[in-house]
């Protein structure tokens, strides 16, 4: 297990090391093999007892990211013409950072502080992208990097299926999350109700944080794969490695059992065949969807084995039985109720991450309620913007780059689109592989963009 922290650490030290040396790009390495595996290290660590020790490597991640955008920002030579979604960002991060500084809400400053941080750290990630030196940027080499993470996390996820074993049961999980942050041991396996269905399925990992961020990371890597694999002619070339990780793909997020991600890789298939413009992907989504139907509806009105426990699961899911899908409505419901009451919001740590190891949480489950509960419906309107403002963008500008910068933008299109539903029922914010991936990959492409907007103007 110790591998794990090692490789943590190795990332680090590379990343800064090449980081002196000039080469900005060695951020990539510390993203895509450090941040996947961060939780599952720092866990190694406090089972070998190095608890003293985490709290400064926690802060590894963040120092990464603030010394990136510094030098970025000293460095960089071109004259800065913000993007309109450049003062939307800023004007989150603002908006929200006066919540954290004043006394609103019933939380202490340091509370306060860590909620600001899991809410709006996103924007010097982004930031760290948008001020990047686009001419020393190799996409494709570290979207492969990303396929191959893929690949070793679907080999990870076969060996648990195999041992019928959860990888976090060796690695001190439980215990790192309640030392760390209140969160007590539950379900049926020593973790968290996460690792499991209300039906006893078992969800699996990897070396993730958990099924959850398991899943979301393999639509990151669906959406790189059609990166990668298309050209600008808009055809679809795979060779025998991309099989693979294609395959891969689809074995993570079958064992993830993550409703909301499951049926968002599909969604992001389809939407991968309408802008490509190949018909035969709608059409065949089209039949299987009626085909799905027309099973469940047989499921549901005729005799089954209630026993199965997928069975169960399709089931639950179709008529929101389980205490998973009746968790994620009343926290909805709570968390709607208190925006309405509160247009101007209960204060940071009133939702969320920090409120819920404090035993505390009002209207958890969906990163946009979670945004509203805590700093209001103004804040939560300018990050809706931000999301469509990035998916128009997107859309609009794929038809118009080429090379590295129409894969990038594909990526990024088809990962908004496809992380919609998981936005919904989870706080993708909390996950610092999905959110800085994510959010240096927004930078990256509104830098393209925005020197393409120039060009064109002079």
């Amino acid at each position: 297990m110790f591998i794990f922290p090692l490789i943590f650490l190795s990332t680090c030290i590379i990343t800064i090391k090449e980081f002196l040396k000039g080469n900005k790009q060695a951020i990539f390495l510390f993203l895509i093999f450090g941040l996947s595996i961060y939780t599952t290290s720092m866990s190694v660590m406090f089972k070998l007892g190095f608890s003293s020790s985490i709290g400064s490597i926690q802060s590894f991640k963040e120092l990464i990211i603030i010394f990136l955008l510094g030098w970025n920002l000293y460095t960089f030579k071109n004259k800065i013409k913000l993007h309109f979604i450049d003062y939307a960002i800023l004007a989150f991060f603002c908006y929200t950072f006066l919540y954290a500084l004043l006394s609103i809400g019933e939380q202490s400053f340091l509370n306060r502080s860590f909620a600001f941080k899991t809410t709006s750290f996103f924007v010097l990630v982004y930031f760290s992208g948008r001020f990047f030196d686009l001419k020393r940027l190799f996409i494709n080499k570290y979207f492969l990097y990303i396929l191959i993470l893929t690949i070793a996390a679907a080999a990870v996820v076969l060996f648990e299926v195999y041992t019928n074993q959860h990888l976090q049961n060796k690695t001190g999980y439980s215990d790192f999350n309640y030392y760390f942050f209140n969160f007590e041991q539950s379900g049926n396996y020593g973790l968290t109700w996460t690792f499991e269905t209300a039906s006893g399925f078992k969800r699996f990992a990897s070396f993730f944080a958990n099924p959850l961020e398991h899943a979301a990371a393999t639509l990151i890597s669906l959406a790189v794969f059609a990166g990668v694999y298309t050209n600008d002619k808009y055809q679809l070339r795979i060779d025998n490695f991309g099989i693979i990780a294609l395959i891969a793909t689809f074995i993570s997020i079958l064992f993830a059992v993550s409703r909301s991600s499951f049926i968002s890789y599909f969604v992001l298939i389809y939407a991968y065949g309408w802008f490509t413009n190949k018909k035969y992907i709608p059409k065949i989504a089209h039949t299987s969807f009626i085909i799905v139907a027309l099973y469940s509806f047989y499921l549901v009105t005729k005799n089954f084995d209630k026993n199965s426990s997928f069975i169960e699961l399709i089931i639950s899911t179709l008529d929101f039985s389980d205490s998973s899908s009746v968790g994620h409505v009343l926290e909805w419901v709570q968390g709607i109720n208190s925006i309405v009451e509160t247009p101007l919001g209960l204060g940071l740590g009133s939702s969320g991450r920090v409120a819920g190891s404090l035993g505390e949480n009002i209207g958890g489950e969906n990163q946009f309620i979670i945004i509203g509960v805590q700093v209001g419906i103004i804040a939560l309107i300018i990050y809706v913007t931000i999301y469509i403002s990035i998916i128009r963008n997107a859309k609009y500008w794929y038809y118009r780059l080429e090379g590295k910068e129409k894969k990038v933008c594909l990526a990024l299109l088809l990962i908004k689109i496809s992380f919609i539903i998981p936005l919904l029922t989870s706080e993708i914010e909390t996950s610092s592989y999905i959110s800085y991936m994510i959010w240096f990959l927004t930078g990256i492409f509104v830098n393209m963009i925005a020197n393409k907007s120039d060009q064109i103007n002079d």
